[in-house]
């Protein structure tokens, strides 16, 4: 069964002064350096700098498993080099992907511009540690000539969009719609009062309430801060799926930041950490609702405030970024609209 691994970059940086830009989106596959083994990976790498500073998404698919790292990297303007260290990469001959092993890895590339177009060729190169289990692994990337919009929209390209799919250790929201209306519990049924002393202690007992679940109080808890704060709509995004991953990434230094994340105004997820590895969330869109919102609620504010985070949206066929930014005051909110 041949191997698929899906690599995604995706750097935010300002402007570039020399002539030759090397922001754009590439496109390409990448073997193993073994003889005999051919076309493991399909790859993909969005780039952006600052200077000789490149940060951003790094990101694969192996067999049908996603995952990705917010990274960090240096970009040198003469020799036009890239450079990213210790990216865990999934075993090649890994035969399941919820038991898989890591390689660490340090990527190595070259930007070549010509009048056709701009290639990055390069080479994920295994930690020394791993010399006798992990190979290296080649790569080529095509520059994608219609992709001018890296800022906003990530086109995944139509591979991409028939192997992504949700595993255990992912999320998975089926679709939220309103609230079902608030029952009278038992507990405030009247109860008559029987005149048997023996029965009326088991009624008594009967109509005790159960003690606190702590995870429910905590729910509780979340939701009732949650509808203190005020909503801040970042974006609307047009999708072209009835379901979408939002992956988030802590965009910065990791601080500590914690999140709870809401779907149209109910609680899906809670104390979720913000780390450089991303948490997968895959949300089926409520058909009934012209748009479907998500909030990012801020249990905290980490060492550095405000709580930030990176989501990408993901609908199988469009990439899209968004920045978003809680306080304890706001909730940062994106729309999510089906295209028709």
């Amino acid at each position: 069964m041949e191997k698929l691994l899906y690599i995604c970059f995706l750097f935010v940086v300002p402007g570039f002064s020399s002539a030759q830009l090397v922001s754009g989106s590439y496109y390409g596959h990448a073997d193993v350096d073994l003889s005999g083994i051919h076309n493991n990976y399909l790859t993909e790498l969005v780039i952006k700098q600052k200077g000789t500073r490149v940060e951003g998404i790094f990101g694969y698919y192996f067999r049908d498993k996603y995952q990705s790292y917010f990274v960090h990297g240096h970009y040198d303007p003469q020799t036009h080099e890239i450079t990213i260290l210790n990216l865990p990469m999934t075993f090649y001959g890994s035969v399941s992907t919820s038991n898989s092993v890591d390689c660490i890895t340090n990527f190595r590339g070259v930007v070549i511009h010509s009048r056709v177009g701009s290639t990055v060729r390069g080479t994920f190169y295994h930690d020394e540690k791993y010399k006798y289990t992990c190979p290296d692994i080649k790569v080529t990337y095509d520059q994608d000539k219609t992709d001018n919009h890296v800022d906003s929209t990530i086109s995944v390209g139509p591979v991409a969009a028939r192997i992504w799919k949700p595993q255990t250790d992912d999320f998975v929201v089926d679709a939220i719609k309103a609230a079902p209306p608030k029952t009278e519990s038992a507990a405030a049924v009247n109860v008559p009062v029987p005149t048997d002393t023996t029965n009326a202690v088991v009624a008594a007992v009967a109509a005790t309430p159960p003690p606190p679940n702590p995870v429910v109080e905590d729910k509780k808890k979340i939701e009732a801060s949650f509808a203190e704060r005020k909503p801040v709509v970042n974006q609307v995004f047009l999708v072209e799926s009835d379901s979408v991953r939002l992956s988030f990434y802590d965009n910065g230094e990791i601080d500590g930041d914690s999140i709870s994340v809401f779907v149209n105004t109910q609680v899906v997820l809670t104390h979720q950490a913000l780390e450089a590895k991303a948490f997968n969330l895959y949300l089926h869109l409520d058909s009934t609702r012209d748009v479907n919102e998500v909030s990012m609620f801020a249990e905290n504010l980490g060492r550095i405030p405000p709580n930030t985070a990176l989501m990408v949206i993901t609908d199988g066929k469009n990439r899209y970024q968004v920045f978003l930014s809680s306080s304890l005051t706001e909730n940062a909110t994106i729309q999510l609209k089906r295209k028709r």
